[in-house]
């Protein structure tokens, strides 16, 4: 196969895996954070506003890890810098 056709599927393979890979701890500490969340409701009623106000900021600025990841495999795919070394245009 030609270089280009090999660059533009692991191009692709790497945003994949690389999405893939970013999604796993944010998604887990997502999970573990409204665990505690809801144990913390739970265990003090009282106090549901303030922990639902954490929760929520805790939780943007887990998810905005991932959208870090997603634009990073946007880059890989569409603003590769060493496309015109390997396509040669």
């Amino acid at each position: 196969m030609d270089g280009a056709v090999w660059f533009f599927a692991l191009s692709v393979l790497a945003a994949g895996v690389g999405i893939g890979i970013a999604t796993i701890g944010p998604g887990i500490g997502q999970g573990i954070a409204t665990s505690k969340a809801v144990e913390g409701v739970a265990r003090q009623p009282e106090a549901s506003g303030k922990i639902m106000t954490i929760l929520i900021l805790g939780l943007a600025f887990i998810e905005s890890l991932v959208l870090y990841a997603l634009v990073i495999a946007l880059i890989i795919l569409f603003g590769n810098p060493a496309l015109t070394h390997i396509v040669g245009h």
